[in-house]
């Protein structure tokens, strides 16, 4: 994939006529991102019996956030996380956020916008499992497989990957949100 200065702004861009391998390739992550993201809200909003029994589910009365940071039981973040579990507005923002970044993501518009806040999102979640513990707070095995790259990790690289090479531009919405005025005025948008 050949970068090519853009005379119109200061940073580098992707050429838009590229959809070679590597772009499709970007493409079908980018596809199957969105998809994990739009997964986890859907399995959690109706409770498909996957992470989230029926019983569970946000549209009949339970907590996305509950059961999750409710057992958070390692790292110096475990009490702040605990208590604010299943508060209503930790439930809201975790599910527009999965919402939010999956659509973006899925799409191919608004793919920066989509990184941050899927990179804020996993390193919270980094942080609520805090793979640096090998013991819980009961002294039980953490579970922890890498102390420092976990799929948490990964999942952020991914969507900084995608924004970076203009992943949205093949076989997505990617060009015609960045030919928006409000997005070539306000560059964060894109």
């Amino acid at each position: 994939m050949s970068i090519q200065n853009d005379p119109g702004t200061k940073r580098n861009r992707v050429p838009f006529h590229s959809s070679g391998p590597a772009e499709k390739s970007m493409a079908l992550l980018r596809v199957a991102t969105g998809l994990l993201f739009l997964w986890a809200f859907f399995d959690k909003l109706f409770g498909l019996g996957y992470a989230t029994p029926a019983a569970k589910a946000w549209l009949g009365g339970g907590s996305p956030t509950a059961g999750f940071l409710g057992r958070v039981d390692v790292g110096p973040f475990r009490e702040p996380l605990r208590a604010i579990a299943g508060a209503w507005w930790v439930d809201w923002l975790f599910m527009l956020g999965l919402a939010g970044i999956g659509v973006a993501v899925l799409f191919g518009a608004g793919l920066r916008l989509a990184a941050v806040a899927g990179t804020v999102m996993m390193l919270l979640m980094w942080v609520a499992e805090w793979p640096l513990a090998q013991v819980s707070a009961s002294g039980a095995p953490s579970g922890s497989t890498n102390p420092l790259i976990d799929y948490h990790v990964i999942y952020a690289l991914v969507l900084i990957a995608l924004a970076a090479t203009h992943a949205g531009n093949t076989w997505g919405l990617g060009r015609t949100w960045e030919s928006r005025q409000v997005v070539r005025r306000h560059g964060w948008l894109a």
